[in-house]
């Protein structure tokens, strides 16, 4: 049984408990659907309303909504059924959307340049598994399916045009994939960014949109074209944004920035950057000791043989 807390302003956390209960306490009106809740296994603190469906929420019948005119004046009700009629009446419309955004009422931990490394480490290792995986797959079906035409003497030219697409367009294909539906969904991030505790949003801290983060992964291409310079620049200006970020108007800041909680964001590389990075960096030295043991003795073995030519 999955155990269950709410958290209430000027009670702070109330719990465990069972699903039963917080049904019970959303159908007495002591928690409501923006009331943030948690059960173990969760990744964090979430309104009540993102659990809606593994608690049934929608089938239990919220407290009964007293309206103000049920205490009001006669004359009072009146004069509002008039303002309500009235053309120059201002709109009056309930906000009915939960949304985890607030507006960052102190300061704002952006991402660093370490942070988005270690975070593009994971991501690079999912897409390459990702595009492998579906790579093998592809090709063992395209080869069932070309069997009997590649027996003849030469291969088919359309089939060969297919291949190399197939080989050269899967990769981009599943990148733009993963990028645009993880960065605009409502985690906002990747899985790397999500293992390192930062997330994507837009200038002034929303969640992107689905047009808006494609725009963001095809604007990647300026950093390749900058011979990767325009991702250095996230380690120097003044909000940590990339080249890419600044075309796309996006913001990569701490996963607590913008929500009700802006004390928890942490400034410090945090556990699993840090191993990433030194993983990486062991990675990258073993790299450069092999290529110098193979480089090494073929030099020395040239030069060797040269003097012995002369």
């Amino acid at each position: 049984m999955t155990d269950w807390y709410y958290h209430l302003p000027g009670q702070g956390r109330v719990g465990p408990m069972a699903a039963d209960d917080v049904r019970e306490a959303y159908r007495d009106g002591r928690v409501q659907r923006d009331t943030l809740a948690w059960h173990v296994g969760a990744r964090d603190w979430q309104p009540l309303d993102r659990f809606s469906d593994s608690l049934g929420l929608d089938e239990v019948a919220p407290p009964p909504v007293v309206s103000p005119s049920a205490f009001a004046t006669p004359a009072a009700v009146a004069g509002d059924a008039v303002d309500r009629a009235s053309p120059y009446a201002p709109p009056r419309a309930s906000l009915n959307e939960v949304d985890d955004y607030q507006a960052a009422a102190g300061e704002v931990v952006y991402a660093g340049f370490w942070k988005r490394l270690a975070a593009l480490m994971i991501d690079s290792l999912v897409v390459s598994i990702g595009y492998y995986v579906v790579l093998v797959i592809a090709m063992v079906v395209f080869g069932l399916g070309m069997s009997g035409l590649f027996s003849a003497e030469s291969a088919p030219p359309t089939g060969m045009v297919a291949l190399l697409a197939l080989v050269y367009l899967l990769y981009p294909v599943i990148s733009g994939l993963y990028y645009i539906g993880m960065e605009s969904s409502g985690t906002q991030a990747t899985l790397g960014k999500m293992a390192v505790g930062i997330k994507v949003s837009d200038d002034a801290g929303r969640r992107l949109g689905r047009g808006h983060a494609f725009g963001r992964w095809a604007s990647h291409l300026l950093c390749y074209f900058t011979l990767y310079i325009g991702y250095f620049m996230a380690g120097f200006t003044q909000r940590k944004r990339g080249l890419h970020d600044m075309v796309a108007s996006t913001l990569v800041v701490d996963r607590w920035a913008y929500t009700a909680h802006p004390e928890r964001q942490r400034r410090g590389l945090g556990a699993v950057a840090l191993v990433l990075l030194i993983l990486g960096g062991l990675a990258v030295v073993a790299y450069v000791g092999i290529m110098l043991a193979i480089a090494i003795p073929a030099y020395q073995e040239y030069v060797r043989r040269a003097a012995g030519a002369g």
